[in-house]
Formats: structure tokens, C-alpha cells, sequence
């Protein structure tokens, strides 16, 4: 299983500590139990995000194994020289959008271009950097990014600025009766630096909790 690059224990006691109305919100959710997902490579990463945007996960899910399937001799999952190397046309059957398909092919080519790093280095990159980087790959925008950095490298001090569902979860966290900017969003969120990744996860866990 993958591990934070932080103690958890520690990031919330910073957190109740920083933000009294926030320690309320985390004592309704109760213990910190955000989980991460392991990768095998970037490339691997980065394409189960590519094929997951817009679609619920169970239909994401149907169509990452037809993907799949069409490379049976790729063991440990498809690679970049199967994407280059499948029609196009073979993709779209297996669910795939046209534009998903781009997306496919330009990482494919990037990763085997040695254009992004590997996961191992990813690790050693600071977050700016490594957005940075991500970014450049068609289909991949910022959030996507910051959703590889909290979910798959268990960065620290993450906070999506633009993610409605966590502009929501604040909202209803703080009883507000409108969604905030983010401009109101990034300056609260000072209060929860280093550890702006664990508060996200809390204010997301909120929109499950019964509304009081």
C-alpha cells in the first residue's frame, strides 16, 4: 500500500490547533482515513485518470479493462508502445471518446520521449514543478494533477482550488450560504498550511455527514 510522505497523527493535531472551526468539522468526521492508490507507473497513473474524467467510476471501470483486454500480453498492464501502437479506431470501440484517445497517444508519447518523469522521480519533485510538468499533457489539467499529487504521492499541502465539490464542502462546513471564490477558499486555507491536503479530505468527508 502506498504510503504519506507526512504523519498523519501530526497534521491533524496542527489542524485542530490552526483552526478551531475546522476541529470541529474533523471531531463530526471523526478519525483521518484517507486512503491512497498505489501506481505502477506514471504513465499508468496518469492514463486510469485520463480514462476516469467525466465518467462515473463503475463505467470508467468497464471501459479501463476493455482497454485492457485488447493487450493481453502486457502483464502488468498496457504501456505506451500499445497505446502508440493500436489504431485508433480499436480504442473508440473499447469506450473510449476521440478526445480521450489524443489524450492517450500524447501521453504515450511524452512518456516514451522520457518528457515526464518517472514515478521515482516524481516523488523527489516539489509540487510546482511537478504540476508543471503534468500539465503539459493534453487532457491532464490542474486539478488532474493535484488529484495525482493528494491521491497518488500523498503530498501534504494540496488544496484544489477549483474543485466545486470541495468549494461545497466548505460551504456547508462553515454554514455558508454561498460557495466561496477561491480567492476566499486559498486565504482561509493559509490557516491549514502544511497540511492543506488533510484538511480537503475532511471538508470533502463532510458533504456525506447527515446536515445538522
Amino acid at each position: 500500500m502506498a504510503e504519506f510522505g507526512f504523519d498523519p497523527r501530526k497534521a491533524v493535531r496542527h489542524l485542530k490547533s490552526a483552526d478551531p472551526a475546522l476541529a470541529g468539522v474533523m471531531a463530526r468526521v471523526g478519525a483521518f482515513a484517507m486512503e491512497l492508490k498505489s501506481s505502477r507507473s506514471l504513465f499508468g497513473a496518469l492514463a486510469e485518470a485520463i480514462v476516469y474524467q467525466q465518467l462515473s467510476n463503475k463505467a470508467a471501470a468497464t471501459i479501463y479493462g476493455r482497454i485492457e483486454a485488447l493487450f493481453p500480453r502486457s502483464i502488468d498492464g498496457f504501456m505506451p508502445r500499445d497505446i502508440l501502437g493500436a489504431a485508433p479506431d480499436r480504442l473508440r470501440k473499447a469506450g473510449l471518446s476521440a478526445a480521450k484517445v489524443l489524450a492517450l497517444q500524447d501521453l504515450a508519447r511524452r512518456v516514451q520521449g522520457n518528457e515526464l518523469p518517472a514515478i521515482e522521480e516524481a516523488h523527489a519533485m516539489d509540487d510546482a514543478a511537478l504540476i508543471e510538468r503534468l500539465v503539459q499533457v493534453r487532457g491532464i489539467g490542474r486539478w488532474s494533477a493535484e488529484m495525482f499529487l493528494m491521491f497518488r504521492l500523498g503530498r501534504p499541502d494540496v488544496l484544489p482550488l477549483d474543485d466545486y465539490s470541495l468549494r461545497k464542502a466548505y460551504a456547508v462546513a462553515f454554514g455558508k450560504r454561498a460557495l466561496p471564490s477561491s480567492r476566499t477558499l486559498e486565504r482561509h486555507g493559509e490557516k491549514w498550511r502544511p497540511y492543506r491536503t488533510v484538511a480537503s479530505w475532511y471538508l470533502w468527508r463532510t458533504l456525506d455527514l447527515p446536515r445538522m
